[in-house]
């Protein structure tokens, strides 16, 4: 968006030498190009290049030109995976500078990998006191960098249906922090969700203790079809509440044939989805992973229902 106000800067103060005409006709082919662009963002959770960026050290090198080529293959947002809470930094550099680095590449800091989780005391007790100090800061860092979401990456699978329940309440409490801050909060499944607590799924137990209000969700699609369950069916059983979802496969998207993505983004709107996040954990040794995410921006290019939901 800086860019896009940059260039409309120019052209106004270009109107005195060149005559209006010119200058009207240059701002209108401006407003064409930006309202072809995509209506909602088109993701890359930073985890998925963590070796060339993945360290304070690496951000510092690579960035620049990692962020330039992501832009350049059609990508609009970055989803974070470095915060670190005790120095309030993203990657090593301050939530400030964070979001200014990616608006200079014209991407858009979407969202963040980052959680507390309990402690044996703190789940047998239920005093959130301490963890919920935690989340105040995270906060505050998440919205200085501009983000709209905050996601927990997983927890492990709770033992019983008591403590299944103190996990809920966490969450609640949570999701109450950050909607008061105007920031909205969520949880990415992976497989083990779907393992049973006392006979329940332990996703459905959140699903139905956790107040939509409160958590969204930010269903992984690959970890999805390999607890072998549908993502459609998940879609149909709690419609509205899958926010976000982790579009990905076992390396890059289409490589396994395993995955239905045109049926998953023909179900957005029953999903409730409003961003997806595009993630590899690695590939198949063949090509390298900046390679591999380039695939995965070609695919989703070529993917009609991808086109049809976000008139792309």
């Amino acid at each position: 968006m800086n860019t896009i106000r940059n260039h409309r800067s120019y052209i106004l103060s270009s109107l005195h030498g060149r005559g209006k005409g010119v200058g009207l006709l240059l701002l209108l082919l401006l407003t064409v190009s930006v309202s072809a662009k995509p209506k909602k963002e088109m993701a890359l959770q930073l985890y998925s290049i963590r070796e060339v960026i993945g360290s304070a050290e690496k951000y510092a090198k690579n960035h620049e030109e990692v962020f330039r080529k992501l832009y350049s293959w059609g990508y609009t947002a970055v989803e974070a995976a470095n915060y670190d809470q005790g120095n309030g930094t993203f990657y090593g550099v301050t939530p400030q500078q964070f979001r200014a680095d990616c608006e200079a590449a014209g991407l858009k800091c979407l969202s963040s990998h980052a959680t507390r989780g309990l402690n044996k005391d703190e789940l047998n007790s239920h005093d959130f006191t301490e963890a919920l100090q935690w989340w105040d800061k995270a906060i505050a860092d998440h919205k200085a960098a501009g983000m709209e979401y905050i996601v927990t990456p997983g927890w492990g699978t709770p033992k019983t249906l008591e403590e299944a329940q103190t996990l809920c309440d966490y969450a609640n409490a949570i999701g109450q922090k950050c909607r008061a801050a105007g920031i909205k909060y969520g949880y990415h499944t992976h497989s083990h969700e779907f393992q049973k607590v006392e006979g329940t799924p332990w996703v459905d137990y959140m699903m139905q203790h956790i107040d939509a209000d409160n958590m969204f969700w930010q269903m992984d699609t690959y970890w999805c079809v390999m607890a072998q369950q549908s993502p459609v069916q998940y879609f149909k059983r709690y419609p509205g509440r899958f926010t976000m979802l982790h579009i990905k496969d076992l390396y890059e998207l289409g490589q396994s044939g395993m995955l239905g993505f045109e049926a998953i983004f023909d179900n957005a709107a029953t999903a409730g989805l409003k961003d997806y996040v595009v993630e590899m954990e690695g590939t198949d040794g063949t090509i390298d992973i900046m390679e591999g995410v380039r695939r995965c921006a070609v695919f989703l290019n070529k993917c009609k229902s991808v086109k049809k939901s976000y008139n792309k």
